[in-house]
């Protein structure tokens, strides 16, 4: 009987077996796999499918309680909506939240709620929750910085200069913030003579050195001989569209004709002839073209900290939010200006 059996002795059917046993648990092993995912992926969809017709807040307070999803998956929800500028969404999100009492990390979830109604204009409800957060964590610079900020945008400039006390205590540098807001609060202030406001800003520059474009953009603007006179030569690149901008009648032609930058800078505008060519491309074109084609320059203005790039001029960045960081970059363009002016004295 056992002659029958021979062939189960064999080495090479137990080989056989053995990968055939492999094989098997390969292909279950395989096709459970893609089971689960296949239900994995319909579970997210059918909960992301919650979020495409954007969810009530009853509809959310439902989904957070549920507990489906952990808190950092929602806080990265919350970023994604400010991210796309739905700040109400991205609102109700961290306040309900707020509400799990469970759920840790609560200055950092205040501290995000707070910056998204900064960034939705809600000013009031943004100083509350950082006074807030500064109340239960006074050595907290992040939300120091961010009610600096509340209290600079709602023009409450002694406030934002108080805050400043506390983060010199924690050792952040405050000397750039210190005379910006100082600049601010001056210019703002109505009951501060333009006469005064121009004297009391040149103090300030003589004894820090700091914001001087933000310094010589109000000076240019309401007294071009004052300008003139504590204007630093070296710094005429920092400044080339406040100089570009100035009218000829204000124009300080000693001043000029001792600086080869602003000596080609204006004979590149067509207001003197004191140069042939210049270092800059842009004002040797200008140079040679000597009026014969209607060009002119543009300017944007870059944040030296962030790199982003502003088609206007500011005192402090939006995107990074730091002070005196603006680097002015020009190119050439076709003057738009002369272009109408020439247009209409054809209709004479």
């Amino acid at each position: 009987m056992n002659i029958f059996f021979l062939e189960f002795r064999d080495p090479l059917f137990s080989v056989i077996v053995f990968f055939v046993l492999i094989f098997i648990i390969t292909f279950l092993s395989y096709w459970w796999g893609r089971y689960r995912r296949r239900e994995d992926y319909r579970h997210l969809d059918r909960f992301l499918k919650q979020f495409r017709t954007l969810p009530t807040k009853v509809e959310l307070k439902e989904l957070i309680s549920k507990d489906e999803l952990s808190q950092k998956s929602w806080i990265l929800l919350a970023a994604s909506y400010s991210k796309s500028g739905n700040y109400e969404k991205s609102i109700e999100i961290y306040n309900e939240i707020l509400k799990m009492t469970d759920y840790k990390n609560q200055k950092e979830i205040m501290f995000l709620l707070g910056k998204t109604y900064f960034k939705a204009g809600f000013l009031e409800r943004s100083k509350q929750i950082f006074l807030e957060i500064l109340r239960k964590n006074p050595r907290t610079p992040q939300a120091l910085e961010k009610l600096l900020l509340v209290y600079e945008y709602m023009k409450d400039y002694k406030s934002a200069l108080e805050v400043l006390e506390p983060l010199d205590e924690l050792e952040q540098d405050i000397s750039s913030d210190s005379v910006y807001l100082k600049i601010l609060a001056l210019l703002n202030s109505v009951e501060v003579s333009t006469e005064d406001k121009t004297k009391k800003i040149i103090e300030i520059y003589k004894k820090s050195h700091q914001q001087t474009y933000m310094i010589f953009e109000y000076l240019f603007r309401v007294n071009p001989k004052l300008a003139w006179e504590y204007f630093d030569t070296s710094k005429s690149d920092v400044m080339v569209d406040l100089l570009w901008h100035v009218e000829v009648k204000d124009l300080d032609l000693e001043k000029i004709s001792q600086n080869s930058y602003l000596r080609e800078l204006y004979t590149a505008r067509g207001d003197v002839d004191l140069s042939i060519k210049s270092s800059v491309f842009e004002f040797d074109a200008l140079i040679n073209l000597k009026g014969k084609v209607n060009a002119t320059l543009s300017f944007e203005y870059i944040c030296e900290n962030c790199k982003q790039l502003y088609p206007f001029s500011f005192h402090r960045c939006t995107s990074c939010h730091c002070t005196d960081t603006i680097a002015v970059e020009f190119s050439l363009i076709r003057d738009l200006n002369r272009d109408f002016s020439e247009e209409n004295n054809s209709f004479q």
